[in-house]
């Protein structure tokens, strides 16, 4: 008996050594299989020239080093466009034309940039072996033809920064419904802080009230595909598409105490709202991705956060009243130019950079949001990878184009401000400019 219990133990202990070597084949399998290998000659030597509208682009120059270690006689070069919008299509028509080049997936179906479009290899392109999967599909651009000229590098979404000291020291929690956003502003002015929430108000680009009902305004249509056709068309009756929207801004701004005043001293969307943020006073303050990826450079700009620095992060603001949404945007994108003269390595460059590691890299060196499905990995965009997949909307999937969304943001900043009634600003549908 004795002998057997000892067989038996001995059959169990192989089988889990057995098992746990498997296992670890398998992760170690996983591993290659998402990480990068060279399909080239890596001893292959040209310069590969990339474009686009950055003054500077650490970020990616920090990819050429990395990819150099597999492909050591590569030089690759980025170079700033003057007003790249207008002139990308020029400088691809020319003699010095980039071998990849930034890309914006609303200039897709316009004729003034049909030669940024007309350029770019299909990266679709199973030939070419871009790992898609990775990236979020609602990000992807959705083209006529089913080719895909650009794959996005960075992505973009609408939310608030949270002054996450603040929180604590009061042992109140950030929002995640309507409701509890309204308490929080009132806890706060309770204890003593005027402004629980703030942003910016001077222009009616990226304001606050933007902020707030941009993403509840695409979930309002996004299963109306008619109301999506007149909103793009500026039908004039679109404008009551609108209309839930608007009373949800007045709602808000009643609810929340927002001081416009305050907010109306914050000169810019950018450097200067981080700025005021950095104060230590407020709360919370809207903002875009793209002012978040400011951040980390701003710090030591102000003396206040300098002296008494604190915890931050970024959340989506719970605008809808069962809870936030997740507007989730492209943000910019890296097109092969299919008649550069090295395009194998241009395309083995963008396949080196379509990989987990180097996206999520490059994303978290720029401090923007990464396109990968997987957003735990940076603490400052984590809670939108916490979203409900229902919640997670794309107005690229849903079809608004950016002439609807023109009209939404002049008609929100008008009541917003008190410049129209809710009534006004829907018969204005279609006439802002």
């Amino acid at each position: 008996m004795r002998i057997m219990k000892k067989m038996m133990s001995i059959f169990l202990t192989l089988m889990m050594i057995l098992s746990m070597t498997a296992c670890g084949s398998e992760k170690q399998e996983e591993t290659v299989q998402e990480g990068f290998k060279p399909s080239l000659d890596t001893s292959v030597s040209c310069n590969i020239k990339i474009a686009g509208g950055y003054d500077n682009f650490e970020a990616l120059e920090a990819e050429f080093d990395r990819f150099n270690e597999y492909y050591p006689n590569v030089e690759l070069a980025y170079t700033k466009v003057d007003d790249y919008n207008n002139m990308i299509g020029t400088v691809l028509d020319g003699n010095d034309a980039p071998d990849i080049y930034v890309n914006y997936s609303w200039m897709y179906g316009r004729d003034q940039y049909k030669s940024s479009i007309d350029h770019a290899e299909n990266l679709a392109d199973p030939a070419i072996g871009l790992d898609l999967n990775l990236i979020r599909s609602n990000i992807l651009l959705n083209t006529d033809d089913g080719t895909l000229p650009m794959v996005p590098v960075f992505s973009n979404t609408y939310g608030m920064l949270v002054n996450q000291s603040l929180f604590e020291k009061e042992g109140l929690s950030v929002p995640t419904t309507y409701d509890e956003l309204i308490e929080v502003c009132n806890s706060f002015r309770d204890k003593g802080y005027d402004n629980p929430i703030m942003g910016f108000s001077k222009e009616e680009t990226t304001s606050i009230f933007t902020l707030a009902v941009y993403p509840l305004f695409c979930d309002s249509v996004a299963d109306d595909k008619d109301a999506v056709d007149k909103l793009n068309s500026l039908d004039a009756s679109a404008g009551e598409y609108m209309r839930s929207s608007l009373e949800k801004v007045t709602q808000f701004l009643d609810d929340s105490g927002v001081n416009l005043n305050e907010c109306d001293k914050i000169e810019d969307n950018y450097e200067a709202v981080i700025l005021r943020f950095f104060e230590g006073d407020i709360p919370m303050m809207t903002c875009s991705g793209d002012t978040v990826s400011g951040t980390k450079k701003r710090e030591s700009r102000s003396e206040t956060f300098t002296a008494n620095p604190f915890t931050y992060t970024f959340v989506p603001l719970p605008i809808a009243d069962d809870g936030a949404i997740f507007l989730d945007m492209s943000n910019r994108h890296f097109s092969v130019n299919k008649n550069g003269a090295n395009l194998d390595v241009s395309n083995e460059f963008r396949r080196f950079l379509i990989t987990a590691e180097e996206l999520n890299e490059m994303a978290q060196n720029k401090g923007l949001m990464s396109p990968t499905k997987d957003l735990s990995f940076n603490s400052m965009y984590a809670a939108f990878g916490d979203v409900p997949e229902a919640k997670i909307l794309s107005p690229e999937e849903i079809g608004l184009t950016d002439d609807a969304v023109i009209q939404l943001r002049h008609a929100t900043y008008s009541v917003g401000k008190g410049e129209m009634t809710i009534d006004e600003a829907v018969d204005a549908f279609g006439t802002f400019e």
